[in-house]
């Protein structure tokens, strides 16, 4: 097998001030661009979600940095800090653990005060698991919507899901493998039978994914408890509105779990009907 060239070498142009929203691989690390390497090395301070994680990419590709924590619970106390060296001309850059910064991740608050202070704003592109997992999900990418994480609870998760069902266009969840067949399921009840896909370890050895209706894949024993965090795609629901024996078997399982009100407020979002005649209708099954 021949030999792998070297890599090009780091560019020698210096780094303008500013803030660099730097997109890092999410398992893979030959994914990262040249010229996140550029930045990365030009940059005064690294902020990081987890500075270990940052300092092993560094080390790989032979890049010293000053690194400082910038996560959910820490960023309060480092804003201040960085923006004083923003605004006295520093080079910083922010990373996440893997994949494009502020996705589902620290920052909004960082570069919304950034831009109110006219610092410069840069984006770095690269990985994002989002748009990895919608490339092979083989659903609608004309339209999606990126809805990040759901609600832990199931019927906090149901109301959120009820919410997202009227939109036509493919959606995008992020999920901990522990609570993934939890989803799946309350999934299956709010959307009913649309085309989803799972995908897992995206651009790792193992990387997997796995297509099929909601219930199915609710079902299927690989995805009970699998490890990590991965991304669920849902399909957009079909055009057609749904008949009365749709949204009266949708609106008896609602009212298995709750208050006649919340239950046709559910089936309203999800079914795309009128909430008032739901929620008549919910009051007369209540009362039987």
């Amino acid at each position: 097998m021949a030999a792998r060239p070297p890599p090009p070498p780091l560019s020698e142009a210096p780094l303008a001030p500013g803030l660099y929203l730097v997109a890092t691989p999410i398992g893979n690390l030959r994914d990262i661009t040249l010229r996140a390497l550029d930045v990365l090395a030009g940059a005064d301070l690294v902020l990081a979600e987890d500075t270990r994680v940052a300092g092993k990419l560094l080390a790989v590709y032979g890049i010293s940095k000053r690194l400082e924590r910038y996560d959910e619970h820490g960023g309060a106390r480092v804003r201040p800090k960085a923006l004083a060296a923003l605004a006295a001309g520093a080079r910083v850059a922010l990373v996440s653990d893997a994949g494009t910064p502020l996705v589902s991740d620290p920052g909004y608050r960082l570069v919304a005060e950034a831009l109110a202070a006219g610092i410069l704003v840069v984006p770095v592109p690269g990985p994002s698991a989002a748009l990895a997992a919608l490339s092979v999900a083989g659903l609608p990418t004309d339209r999606f919507l990126f809805a990040g994480f759901p609600p832990p609870k199931t019927a906090a998760r149901r109301r959120f899901f009820a919410e997202l069902a009227p939109i036509r266009a493919t959606l995008i969840f992020f999920e901990g493998g522990s609570r993934l067949a939890a989803s799946l399921a309350d999934m299956a009840v709010v959307f009913g039978p649309r085309p989803a896909a799972v995908a897992r370890e995206l651009t790792k050895l193992h990387e997997t994914t796995l297509r099929g209706d909601l219930a199915a894949l609710a079902a299927d024993p690989a995805l009970a408890a699998p490890k990590g965090e991965l991304a669920v795609l849902v399909g957009p629901g079909a055009e057609l509105e749904a008949g009365p024996a749709e949204a009266a078997a949708a609106l008896a399982e609602a009212l298995t779990r709750l208050a006649p009100a919340e239950a046709a407020r559910e089936v309203a979002a999800a079914l795309g009907l009128p909430r008032r005649d739901l929620y008549r209708q919910a009051l007369a099954l209540k009362a039987r």
